[in-house]
């Protein structure tokens, strides 16, 4: 089973609420996400121990520059976040990098199992 993990603490209570319901991943990632698959959404820092929230399937996986975000997109990543410049001081927050409108990345919409 794989999982979708976030480390950032901001992403535990957004999670647990089911607010969150895609991620935003830097670069082209569709060789390691699938739609239809099953996953558990986990949170915890790189090499450590993490906690499972719960399973999920993935909806949908779309490849696209920052630019071409949509406020579907936004918000599902982060409910307080309302145009793709607050995205990108986000996301450089999350990985280090300065991002810019050209950029490629690659948004992962998923819903919860209810078992």
């Amino acid at each position: 089973m794989r999982a979708l993990n976030f480390y950032s603490s901001n992403y535990h209570s957004q999670l647990i609420c089911r607010r969150k319901t895609c991620t935003i991943r830097r670069g082209d990632k569709t060789h390691k996400y699938n739609e239809g698959d099953i996953i558990w959404v986990t949170v915890g820092k790189r090499f450590a121990q993490k906690k499972k929230i719960y399973t999920a399937v993935i909806d949908r996986v779309l490849v696209k520059p920052i630019s071409q975000l949509t406020k579907e997109d936004l918000q599902g990543e982060n409910p307080e976040i309302t145009n793709v410049d607050d995205l990108m001081i986000f996301l450089q927050s999350i990985y280090d990098k300065t991002f810019t409108l050209s950029d490629t990345v690659t948004v992962v919409y998923f819903s919860e199992i209810i078992e």
